[in-house]
């Protein structure tokens, strides 16, 4: 009664009625539309509906008349047909549905993996980048053999010009040792005195009182 009266009552909202229908795993009827759907896109799916219909039409046409369910015009056949295709339509859609949903999924991943990637490579070309500015100061093979080709060259040069010292200060010791060899002694008749002696002037040598 009190719901009656509520029913009536035009300033209260009316509660919501909805019909209560049974409620459908999706993934699981979306996976056995699949299912159908790839079936009915095979070749063994019309060649068996070729194979069923071609026994429709010959029995329905060349058995007796009394046997035949579904004579001429093939009423029964045209609803068969239509039914499959009503149902084949939403399937095959559903399928697609399905499919579409997976490719941007895919699609998404796809772009994700591409911008990683990018970044990835302009990271690696900047270190490329680098490494030859890097390697531009380095010494290479030929600048480090002619750097030593002219330090050879340059010990060469002064090992001549010692060697070239030594013979000049052997050939000058041996110039001064033959000079002292030609000297005559000195002696005290030829007035010559040795370091520290006294030399005879010929005044007699007075001695002291």
């Amino acid at each position: 009664m009190s719901e009656q009266r509520r029913a009536e009552r035009l300033d209260l909202p009316r509660e919501p009625r909805g019909l209560k229908l049974p409620r459908v795993d999706q993934e699981t009827f979306g996976r056995w539309a699949e299912g159908i759907a790839r079936g009915m896109g095979t070749a063994n799916f019309i060649v068996y509906m070729t194979l069923v219909i071609g026994a429709w039409f010959a029995w329905n046409t060349l058995a007796p008349a009394g046997m035949r369910f579904d004579p001429y015009t093939f009423t029964f056949l045209t609803l068969v047909l239509s039914i499959q295709a009503s149902y084949a339509a939403p399937l095959i859609l559903l399928a697609q549905n399905r499919q579409a949903d997976r490719d941007r999924i895919a699609l998404d991943e796809d772009r994700r993996r591409a911008t990683m990637q990018k970044a990835d490579t302009e990271y690696l070309a900047r270190e490329i980048a680098a490494l030859r500015i890097a390697l531009g100061e380095v010494a290479t093979r030929d600048f480090v053999r002619s750097e030593l080709s002219r330090l050879a060259e340059e010990l060469d040069e002064a090992a001549q010009r010692r060697q070239r010292l030594e013979r000049r200060q052997r050939e000058g010791a041996a110039a001064r040792g033959g000079g002292d060899g030609l000297d005559e002694p000195r002696d005290e008749l030829d007035g010559d005195h040795p370091e520290g002696g006294r030399r005879d002037t010929g005044t007699p040598h007075r001695p002291e009182t």
